[in-house]
């Protein structure tokens, strides 16, 4: 993790149209709008290439917490505008203040989290917590952390 160029108020952006995939089906072909859903994958996105930027071989990110506010419905075919500022470096973890704009308004606000984890490392103790919940090493209906986390 090199993170000495990463600094608060540094931010990115993201342009994107709203294709049919990114939109909600349940209301009617009419009402095909930008689904929070997919805004969100948007947004995490979004973050996850920019820090890509200052990582090291053998890490990535994770989304730690997403708070969002979706406020403005965004048709089918318009574009958005999604832009990322880091308010917060803390050791491994990165918070960005987000915003979401369309053609013609605000769509969203929101605050989202992501912590810089070395992938080895993590393939190595999902496994072993698969591993744990295939044996049955549950302790009503919950793993142990102990179980998973010396693996």
């Amino acid at each position: 993790m090199n993170f000495s160029t990463l600094e608060a108020g540094t931010a990115t952006e993201r342009k994107l149209i709203v294709d049919r995939e990114r939109t909600i089906s349940f209301l009617g072909e009419d009402l095909r709008i930008y689904a929070t859903p997919r805004l969100v994958d948007d947004i995490e996105q979004t973050c996850l290439d920019y820090l890509l930027t200052f990582l090291d071989e053998g890490e990535n990110t994770v989304g730690a917490a997403v708070d969002i506010r979706h406020v403005g419905a965004t048709l089918l075919g318009m574009s958005v505008s999604i832009v990322a500022t880091v308010t917060r470096i803390e050791g491994r973890s990165v918070t960005f203040n987000v915003e979401v704009r369309d053609d013609v308004e605000l769509v969203a606000t929101a605050a989202h989290t992501r912590v810089v984890v070395n992938v080895a490392k993590l393939r190595s103790r999902v496994q072993a917590k698969a591993e744990a919940a295939a044996a049955g090493e549950v302790e009503d209906g919950v793993l142990s952390p102990s179980q998973f986390a010396s693996r």
